[in-house]
């Protein structure tokens, strides 16, 4: 469960708010009017959280293009692609 504090509530105060999370293994939202602005976490989530991370697989274009290298058969499917759009075949649909 999490607690929300305001950024005067946290500051007035911290040490409580610290020992709330380290001890008491406690989330703290802290918010900046009424806006949620940062969470502190016990240490032992944050290298949970930091590893699940890490193990994410790539969900985006840009994600996939750093891992590129890996793709070894691209340049057979990318011969096989432009290969197929050269062949002469018929139509399905008619363009008249």
């Amino acid at each position: 469960m999490s607690t929300t504090l305001s950024i005067a509530e946290a500051k007035s105060s911290f040490s409580e708010v610290v020992n709330r999370v380290a001890f008491g293994r406690e989330r703290v939202i802290i918010s900046r009017h009424g806006k949620p602005l940062v969470a502190l976490v016990p240490l032992e989530e944050l290298a949970e959280l930091e590893q699940l991370r890490a193990a994410e697989t790539p969900r985006n274009l840009a994600a996939v293009a750093g891992q590129w290298d890996s793709f070894e058969e691209i340049d057979a499917f990318v011969e096989e692609a432009y290969a197929s759009r050269q062949e002469d075949r018929p139509r399905l649909v008619s363009l008249d």
